[in-house]
């Protein structure tokens, strides 16, 4: 592959990845009350990754054109936000407690945490809508690769910089609250709330759209 059109593709993925959205508030949550952030980030590159396979497959081109398939993965994808937003909710930490050892129970939910990120990245309709514009535009029609395989490439980096990207921003999130460890119920409940927020103008859009 090309590498200086490979270089600019990252460059535009990362530039997409650093805009707030529903991954950066289950990881900012995750590093803020003591979760697996590197379960959660590993969850998130798993679904990025199965996304990316989807696309060069030519199925996430089909979902993309199915309107009535992506509305309900759009009313899934928002269903499930709020899920993990009011699950946030009601484990936000009532005191500080970044300084304390990690709980069993938060060792046995790392499969938990690992599950959420999965499902929380591939039913993320947005995230398959900018995979399937985005990745054939970088695709160098004049190299030996087959499309498809330049396409999966294309999809495992951008998996692999979310997964590095969430993982950084998750420990950075725990380690700045080490310092100003009252701010960790705030921060939790507001990753809370930001999800549910987007999970349910994702519903109301939808609603809107169908009705």
């Amino acid at each position: 592959m090309n590498p200086t059109l490979l270089l600019a593709y990252w460059a535009v993925i990362f530039t997409l990845i650093a805009i707030p959205g529903p991954d950066w508030a289950f990881i900012v949550a995750l590093g803020s009350r003591r979760g697996n952030v590197l379960a959660g980030a590993g969850g998130l590159f798993v679904g990025y990754s199965a996304v990316g396979a989807l696309v060069a497959v030519g199925v996430g081109a089909l979902v993309a054109r199915s309107e009535p398939l992506l509305a309900l993965l759009t009313g899934a994808g928002a269903v499930f936000l709020v899920y993990i937003g009011i699950g946030i909710l009601r484990g936000a930490p009532s005191s500080p407690s970044l300084e304390r050892p990690e709980e069993p129970r938060r060792r046995e939910s790392r499969h938990g945490d690992l599950v959420s990120g999965v499902a929380v990245s591939m039913l993320n309709p947005k995230g398959l809508l900018i995979m399937v514009a985005l990745l054939p535009q970088f695709a160098d029609t004049t190299a030996d690769w087959p499309l498809p395989a330049q396409l999966a490439v294309l999809g495992l980096v951008f998996a692999a910089t979310c997964g590095a990207f969430y993982i950084v921003l998750g420990f950075a999130t725990r380690a700045v609250l080490r310092r100003w460890g009252a701010a960790s119920k705030w921060i939790s409940a507001l990753s809370g709330i930001t999800l549910i927020v987007l999970g349910g103008a994702l519903l109301a859009e939808q609603v809107i759209r169908w009705t």
